[in-house]
């Protein structure tokens, strides 16, 4: 997707959901980075508790039957219940997801730009972070290009799958 291509990032809404739910789980399992039965998929289904707990952005493109949601993330600030890896003054953001029949157009690109202008907005926020599957390397190589960094003595460590997930971080 060009750079003056079409897209609207907003706010998601409650008729956004199902859609939200099953493009996060077609880009994660579809994407090959978890199985079907993994527990993980639980949460990657519950919008409702993600849309309460933070703010859910999607990404809707224009399709010959009428705008379509292609992407979704959860964005949130440190110390709400959402947040796994901000600290005090940064913004964090979550299952950032393009659905695979959109993938590879320049929408998570598009999507991280738009989420590194809100946290540059926000006088209180000096940082932007995430954490993600080691598998991720295409994510990681965009948020690489997008200014982030590893801090590999920040990783998000899940004990109960003994775990690592590399922790980026972006100044704003």
């Amino acid at each position: 997707m060009a750079q003056g291509t079409e897209l609207l990032i907003r706010e998601a809404t409650e008729a956004d959901w199902d859609r939200i739910a099953e493009l996060t789980v077609a880009a994660y399992v579809d994407g090959g980075f978890l199985t079907a039965g993994d527990s993980y998929v639980s949460h990657l289904t519950d919008v409702a508790t993600r849309a309460a707990a933070s703010t859910v952005l999607v990404a809707e493109v224009p399709t010959e039957h009428g705008p379509a949601v292609a992407a979704a993330v959860a964005v949130t600030n440190a110390g709400g219940p959402m947040a796994e890896v901000a600290r005090a003054g940064e913004m964090e953001f979550r299952m950032l997801a393009v659905a695979p029949e959109h993938q590879g157009r320049g929408i998570a690109r598009r999507m991280v730009r738009h989420i590194i202008d809100r946290a540059e907005s926000r006088p209180e926020i000096q940082a932007l972070t995430l954490c993600s599957l080691t598998s991720m390397t295409t994510a990681h190589a965009l948020y690489r290009s997008e200014g982030f960094r590893e801090v590999p003595e920040r990783d998000f460590w899940l004990e109960e799958k003994d775990a690592r997930f590399p922790f980026f971080i972006r100044e704003v």
